[in-house]
Parts: structure tokens; sequence; C-alpha cells
């Protein structure tokens, strides 16, 4: 049908350029999740949901939680939430995604300036689209690139709010935001920090409370915790002053007009959080596991996310389904996702895998790249 053709065209355009994306089923040895800790097949996190059905919880919130949706399993896990990782409030949201839009869209203001690393995750693109701020790309982790941004918008006249954005660890390089410079830099620009604590959530910091716990509860921090990755849920936690989740119950649309998480998860969630204090080993097996990656020479980037740069789309795409016909599951990363010419393997490690596995990874890719 004509009606499609546009549609058609542009699916056979991605196709030609190696840059088409269909889903496959999960096989083989995990280096492609983000169940960094091993979490999401564990029974204690099976059993929470159990014993949470087994006392009346139900499957589905039935509305947005200003509607009937609002379940005390969901304010449960808010407060341990906020007692957790030191904050004075939480707010649960479905995923890392609608809490990064709602938060870009809702809280800066018309007038304001939002400097965002320029490899931010696509919902903080998405937020600011749908928000009235201004907003400009500092280079990726260059402390002087954002304060350069904020001086020459105030040159030019800004005289509102400024509001930093990054992330704490970047979830296609691995490597680890500047954020006490930010943090100074906030302080000195009476500044909003905004830091998505996506992939340092469970891993880093004490009790696995993230990178940016030393910040946690500064009325200027706004952090941004989510639940499927370390954690091995699903959903999001918004961690900051009351003030600020108050405003997002208040006027944040994408939390005002979605149904509920499920009150399932949020129990799950809870369960998770218990896990983080009570087991700190697997935070420590996962260390050993990074240090022994670079130990056999893979990228060293200081976390569990190794990206092995390849560059040209066709090629990444050859060789992460080699890997998998070997049993590995290493998934190719390409653009829009990753700049151009940057096309990679992005190996993930966690604890569904162990040193065996890493040391038969090495050797294949050996024989690959």
């Amino acid at each position: 049908m004509a009606i499609l053709d546009q549609h058609r065209a542009d699916m056979e355009a991605l196709a030609r350029r190696g840059r088409g994306r269909r889903l496959i089923p999960r096989a083989g040895v995990d280096f492609a999740s983000n169940d960094y800790l091993g979490l999401a097949g564990l029974p204690v996190l099976a059993d929470s949901v159990a014993a949470a059905i087994a006392r009346g919880v139900p499957i589905g919130s039935g509305g947005s939680r200003l509607l009937r949706g609002n379940d005390p399993e969901h304010e449960a896990l808010e407060a341990e939430a906020a007692q957790f990782f030191g904050c004075e409030s939480a707010l649960f949201f479905s995923s890392g995604y609608a809490a990064n839009t709602t938060l870009l869209a809702a809280l800066p203001r018309r007038g304001d300036l939002v400097v965002h690393d320029e490899l931010i995750h696509a919902s903080v693109h998405d937020g600011l689209r749908c928000g009235k701020a201004e907003r400009v790309a500092a280079t990726h982790n260059d402390v002087q690139a954002f304060a350069d941004a904020i001086r020459g918008w105030r040159e030019k006249g800004g005289k509102g709010r400024v509001w930093i954005a990054i992330e704490s660890l970047y979830s296609m390089d691995g490597d680890i935001a500047p954020i006490a410079d930010l943090a100074d830099l906030a302080a000195r620009e009476d500044a909003f920090l905004l830091i998505d604590e996506a992939h340092s959530t469970g891993v880093f910091g004490p009790d696995g409370r993230g990178l940016a716990a030393a910040w946690e509860g500064e009325e200027n921090v706004i952090t941004l915790r989510t639940c499927g990755k370390a954690l091995g849920c699903e959903g999001a936690l918004v961690c900051g002053p009351r003030v600020i989740t108050d405003y997002l119950v208040n006027r944040g649309r994408g939390f005002i007009f979605s149904t509920a998480p499920s009150p399932l998860m949020a129990a799950a969630v809870r369960a998770a959080l218990g896990l983080l204090r009570s087991e700190p080993e697997r935070r420590e097996r996962l260390m050993a596991l990074i240090d022994h990656a670079a130990g056999l020479g893979l990228p060293k980037t200081g976390s569990q996310i190794l990206p092995i740069i390849i560059g040209d789309d066709k090629r990444t795409m050859a060789i992460a389904a080699a890997l998998q016909e070997a049993g590995l599951d290493v998934r190719g990363i390409r653009p829009p996702t990753v700049p151009m010419g940057t096309s990679r393997l992005r190996v993930s490690l966690t604890l569904n895998a162990g040193v065996e596995n890493l040391n038969y990874l090495h050797n294949i890719l050996k024989t690959l790249i």
C-alpha cells in the first residue's frame, strides 16, 4: 500500500546502512544486560512478590497515583528509599525514561538554562523538548565547558536558574562523571544539579547508594535511581527535597497522567534495597570481575561497562552476531545511540557471568577483532 511507502523506505535505508534493529530472544551468557548484581532472577525477589500477593496486594494499581492508584506499597517504598539513600523524599515512577522526561519537562522554567553533558541519555533530551528552558550541551565530562556555557549565557543576559544535568556513570562509555567538581560549580552558580544514577545505584557507594551518595540530601541536588538495572526490578525513584517531589506530583505530567506502577513491583524494589544492605559481597564480586577484565586487557573504564569501539556499523553487528553464535550475549550499539563512527560492542559485566565466561569472551574476541 502506498500509505506505507515512506515507512518502508526508511526501514530499507536503515538496513542498507547496517542500522536496522530487531528484537531477538535472550540467549547465551549474559554480557548484555544491566542486571549487574544478578538480582533479577533471585528467589528472594520472587518471594517478596508472592508474599505481597498473599497479603492482598493487587497486581495492577488501577489508576494514576492521584486517582485510586496510590497503594500503601508505593508509599512504603518511597519512605524506605528516602531513608536508604539519605534524601528528604522519594517518588516512584514506572521507568527511568518516564522519570527523566518528567523531571526535565516540569522543573526548569522559562528563562532558566539547562546545561547537560553531550552524552546524556535520550530521555533527558526528550524531556527538554517538552520544557520551556533554554538548553545547551557541554563537552563530555568537561567541567570548564559547563562553566563556560553558564558564563556565556549570563553575559548574554540570562537571569534565570541554572540546571546542570549529568549521568554519574555513562551507559555507553562506562566512564564516571567528575561529580565533586560539578557539585562545586553548582554551588558557586546557585544551580541545581540533576544526577542520573541509573548505572551507579547498587554498584558503587556505601551500601550501593551510588556515586552521588555524598551529595544526596543537599537542597540543590536531585538524583534519579532506576530500579531495573542493578536492583533487578523495574521503575525509578526520583530522590531530593520534598518540595521537588511535591512539585512533580502537582506539575509533572508524566507522573500525573500515567497509571501508577504495579504495587507488586514496589514490594520487589524494597526487597532489592534490603539485599544491597545484607549482601555487600555481591558488589565485591562485581569489582573483582571488573579488575579481572582490566587484567585481560579489555577496556579499563573504572566501571562494569566496557565499550569496545569498532567504528563501522555493519562490522560491529557482524562481530556481535559471531559472539552470539559462540554462546555469548554481547550486543552491538550503533548511532544514533552513540556518536557517528563509534559503533561498538557494549560488554556489560554482571554476576550472571563469571571469570571463566569472561576468559572465554576475551579469547573469542581476539579471533574476531
